[in-house]
């Protein structure tokens, strides 16, 4: 398990990379840049907690329990 963070507008989430490839990582950040725009989704990123990878498939974590899944691939 690898432990990065990534900043995403002026917040820094940790992320927790199962997969233990960097190309993952470089996935996510190109997805985010993708989503930069898109209103709804930075509001919802304002109170995510922590990102998970594994596989293509990046799971955004809230601190109330609940999940958002994003394809990274």
């Amino acid at each position: 398990m690898q432990a990065n963070t990534i900043r995403f507008k002026n917040k820094s989430i940790p992320v927790m990379n199962f997969t233990h490839k960097r190309s993952q990582m470089e996935l996510l950040s190109t997805k985010l840049k993708e989503y930069e725009l898109h209103f709804e989704f930075r509001r919802k990123l304002k109170m995510i907690s922590m990102i998970e990878i594994i596989g293509d498939v990046a799971i955004f974590k809230y601190n109330d329990g609940t999940k958002l899944y994003l394809e990274v691939s």
